[in-house]
């Protein structure tokens, strides 16, 4: 049997196992952050500082609401090209008991700095509440590896569902969590 042939079957296997991970990826499934639902866990920075376009938020503050979290960072060209969706599903929703929260988890050091945060959200036309992570307290509090990722928490406190992943208007990702949000409205 010659090399090539022998390598076949190895080749086959790497390729369905990262085939596979896309797939888990793309459906927004990953085991090891716990099952669904379960109780979201209180925002981690309470002090005025760290919110931008809000007075600080606690979760009870928004019981009665469903909740869309988005974590980003403002040099993540994934997060900040979801950000047209995101203001047209407020907008779409803007009668509806819907909140918005961005939670910002800095990847880079420049990213941690309050005025540039602030200067993003400005220049992203960002009205909804931001919460800064710097710590990533919230982000390892979410079970969260991902930037984005939109989590949905229901009129209850409950994380009901999670999406990763750059998102644009009528998207496959987009459709998902839009009927989770009327689902979870209804």
């Amino acid at each position: 049997m010659s090399r090539p042939l022998q390598r076949l079957p190895i080749l086959t296997v790497l390729l369905l196992l990262g085939l596979s991970a896309v797939l888990s990826y793309l459906q927004g499934a990953d085991a090891e952050d716990g099952e669904l639902p379960r109780p979201a866990p209180e925002f981690t920075h309470p002090s005025a500082d760290a919110w931008i376009n809000s007075e600080p938020l606690r979760l009870a503050d928004l019981r009665g609401q469903v909740v869309l979290l988005d974590f980003w960072t403002f040099d993540c060209w994934n997060c900040y090209r979801s950000f047209p969706w995101l203001k047209e599903l407020a907008h779409n929703l803007e009668d509806k008991p819907f909140t918005m929260v961005g939670v910002h988890s800095p990847e880079f050091a420049h990213e941690r700095l309050r005025e540039n945060v602030v200067a993003k959200v400005k220049e992203f036309d960002l009205h909804h509440p931001v919460m800064m992570d710097n710590d990533f307290s919230y982000w390892n509090a979410m079970g969260n590896r991902y930037w984005p990722s939109f989590y949905l928490i229901d009129q209850e406190g409950r994380i009901q569902a999670r999406f990763f992943g750059e998102t644009h208007a009528g998207d496959r990702n987009a459709r998902a969590i839009e009927a989770k949000i009327l689902e979870l409205l209804h």
